[in-house]
C-alpha cells in the first residue's frame, strides 16, 4: 500500500503544519510533526533545531513510516482505518494509537498490533471503527491537563481525520457543518457534574447525584474492561454508544 502511505502521510502533514517551539508542548520543538528528539533519533544526536527545520521530504517519509506507519501495520489495514490508525500515533503515539484499535475491535490491549488483532479488524466494520476510534482519541486529549491550550486545534484535527478517514472507507463524507455526532453529549471524568453524569451513573445502575466521585470512576473502569473498552474512567461517544445513551 505505497500509495496509501503517501496519500495518508499528504493528510498527516496538513494538520501537523511546520516549525513549532512552544514551551507548553510537550513535544518541544517539532518540525511537521516530528520532534527533536525523534530526529536525532534516527539521524544522530547531534542534529539542531536548525538541522529540524531543514528536514528533507526523504527524512520525513522515512521517519514517519518507520515510526509509525510500519509500527503500526498500516498497511494490512483497511483503507481510511490505516489513515486515521497512522495519524493517531503520530499524535499520540503507535502504542496508544494501537491499543485504541484494539479496544474497538475487541482485541487484547497490549499496544502491539499482530496477527490477532488484525483479525479481529476483519471482523468489524471499517467505518464504525474508524468512527470510533477518532472517538476514543479525542476523549483521551479532553482528559489531558494542557486541553485548555491545545484543545480547539486537537479537536478540529480528530474530527478532520474522522471526516476523511471515514470517506476513505467507504463511508458517507460529512459537510463541515454536519461535522460531529448526530446528538450533543458531554465527556465526563473524575470530578465532573451534571446530567451526562447522571445519565452515565443510572446506565451503570449506580447511586445518581450528577457528581462524578471515586465510586463512579471505579464502576465506570470496571464496566469498560468488561465490555472490551480501554478502562480509562473517562465516559465519551464511545462509552456512552455502547451503554445505549448514543445511537
Amino acid at each position: 500500500m505505497k500509495r496509501s502511505f503517501k496519500n495518508s502521510l499528504k493528510h498527516v502533514l496538513v494538520h501537523e503544519g511546520g516549525w513549532a517551539d512552544h514551551p507548553r508542548d510537550p513535544g518541544g520543538a517539532t518540525m511537521k510533526g516530528v520532534t527533536l528528539t525523534t530526529y536525532r533519533r534516527h539521524y544522530g544526536s547531534t542534529k539542531s533545531k536548525q538541522d529540524l527545520r531543514n528536514i528533507s521530504d526523504n527524512e520525513l517519509a522515512e521517519i514517519y513510516r518507520s515510526g509509525y506507519w510500519d509500527k503500526c501495520h498500516c498497511d494490512e489495514l483497511p483503507k481510511g482505518l490505516d489513515y486515521a490508525v497512522f495519524d493517531a500515533a503520530v499524535n499520540s503515539g503507535p502504542g496508544r494509537s494501537a491499543k485504541w484499535l484494539q479496544a474497538v475491535v475487541g482485541a487484547k490491549q497490549d499496544g502491539g498490533i499482530g496477527p490477532k488483532t488484525l483479525q479481529k479488524v476483519t471482523e468489524h466494520d471499517p467505518v464504525t471503527v474508524t468512527d470510533d476510534i477518532c472517538s476514543l482519541r479525542l476523549n483521551f486529549l479532553q482528559s489531558l491537563d494542557n486541553w485548555a491550550t491545545f484543545g480547539k486545534g486537537w479537536n478540529r484535527r480528530v474530527e478532520g481525520v474522522r471526516m476523511t478517514a471515514i470517506a476513505m472507507a467507504g463511508g458517507v463524507q460529512l459537510k463541515p457543518e454536519e461535522d460531529g455526532p448526530s446528538i450533543d453529549y458531554k465527556t465526563v471524568k473524575r470530578n465532573s457534574r451534571g446530567v451526562w453524569v447522571r445519565k452515565l451513573q443510572q446506565a451503570l445502575k449506580l447511586h445518581v447525584d450528577g457528581k462524578f466521585g471515586r465510586d463512579t470512576e471505579k464502576a465506570l473502569k470496571a464496566w469498560q474492561a468488561e465490555n472490551g473498552l480501554e478502562p480509562d474512567g473517562i465516559a465519551g461517544r464511545v462509552t456512552y454508544r455502547s451503554l445505549g445513551l448514543l445511537a
